[in-house]
């Protein structure tokens, strides 16, 4: 066992997560699962958030100060924009084809397709680390009533809820409104802390990462030295965090996926009827998915990187997918994906700590 990669251990986790979700609400153990397996599941999450925001500014201003030519952030920054636009319009036009095609929605009860969008919404507004809105001006909307009304019918949404999705419908109208240019306004922050303790506020803590790293640049160097030491210090601390967080990864995703299974079925005939439910939808999106982890992404590959071997790059990358596929967190994997792209497929501290964060966030 000690000797298995550690892709292969995840996956085990994985597997054994939801075996024992099975056991678990055969055997009435559910309590005992949220009570005193889940916990380790949030925890690992929370402890690859909190190192998430501290790794990308330590990351970022060494990588950037690093450049002997400020100009290559330049031309580095359009490669990187231009290739994420390019995997991005591929991602949603394949996503788009498949759902138009497949429909999966008919393939699910209303009232469970009532539950998964009510679900949604609240997961969204969980998200939203902003300031919260009012979300008054909706609690009377027509299309927002009927939505609450077929909930009502289900028991599914209670008061508080209510208020909860009216006020993210409320945030979504405002944004709608707002100037085509605040995207770029809300990338410039006003207090730095509050952006380095905010998970939400990932571009903001990149803006302010590329401008000191470009400062850093510009000032003599008997002066930047000590601060360029200390960067690269505190970077290596999180990078060896990182590392003693995965070392326990497999059992962490164990508790994770069985407390989260746990939590939404009591019983065995539940959980399947979770994953039956779901299952068009599931499988939809597994192909879509499928298409480009292993086909679209190894075309790039293998145009950019010819003598990189299709087995090599999966095998070097393959933690960071199966953390990512067990989290559903871009902030919880970055860590992650930081250590495979460096350590595994040897691009440089320089790139990597750039173009990374911004992926993850944009």
């Amino acid at each position: 066992m000690k000797n298995l990669p550690l892709h292969l251990k995840i996956v085990i986790g994985l597997v054994l997560g939801v075996i024992w979700a099975f056991v678990s609400s055969a055997l009435g153990w559910n309590d005992f699962t949220i009570t005193w397996i889940d916990p380790f599941g949030v925890i690992f999450i929370r402890l690859l958030k909190f190192i998430a925001v501290p790794l990308v500014l330590f990351s970022i201003i060494s990588g950037v100060s690093g450049l002997s030519d400020v100009s290559k952030l330049g031309r580095l920054g359009g490669k990187t924009l231009g290739a994420y636009m390019v995997t991005t319009v591929a991602a949603v036009g394949i996503g788009l084809l498949l759902v138009n095609v497949v429909k999966p929605g008919d393939f699910v009860e209303e009232d469970q397709r009532v539950k998964n969008r009510i679900a949604f919404e609240l997961w969204l507004q969980d998200q939203n680390m902003g300031v919260p809105h009012d979300g008054e001006t909706y609690l009377n909307d027509p299309a927002y009533q009927h939505l609450i009304t077929d909930a009502q019918k289900a028991n599914q949404l209670s008061e508080e809820d209510q208020q909860k999705v009216a006020e993210k419908m409320e945030s979504a109208k405002k944004q709608k409104e707002s100037s085509p240019l605040m995207f770029i306004v809300e990338m410039v922050p006003e207090n730095v802390i509050f952006s380095i303790s905010n998970n939400g506020l990932m571009l903001q803590v990149i803006f302010f990462s590329i401008f000191f790293g470009i400062t850093l640049v510009m000032v003599p160097e008997d002066k930047k030295k000590p601060v360029v030491d200390f960067i690269q210090s505190m970077n290596e601390v999180f990078l060896k965090m990182v590392n003693m967080v995965m070392g326990a990864a497999p059992f962490f995703v164990f508790a994770l996926l069985a407390g989260v299974i746990a939590k939404m079925a009591d019983t065995p005939a539940e959980v399947f009827e979770i994953f039956l439910g779901l299952g068009s939808y599931s499988l939809t999106l597994v192909a879509g998915l499928f298409f480009l982890v292993f086909v679209f992404y190894p075309l790039i590959m293998k145009v950019f990187v010819p003598k990189l071997s299709y087995k090599e790059f999966f095998k070097n990358i393959s933690p960071a997918q199966f953390l990512a596929f067990s989290t559903s967190s871009s902030a919880a994997t970055l860590p992650v994906t930081m250590e495979c792209v460096e350590d595994n497929m040897g691009v440089s501290n320089n790139i990597a700590s750039f173009v990374l964060p911004v992926g993850a966030t944009v």
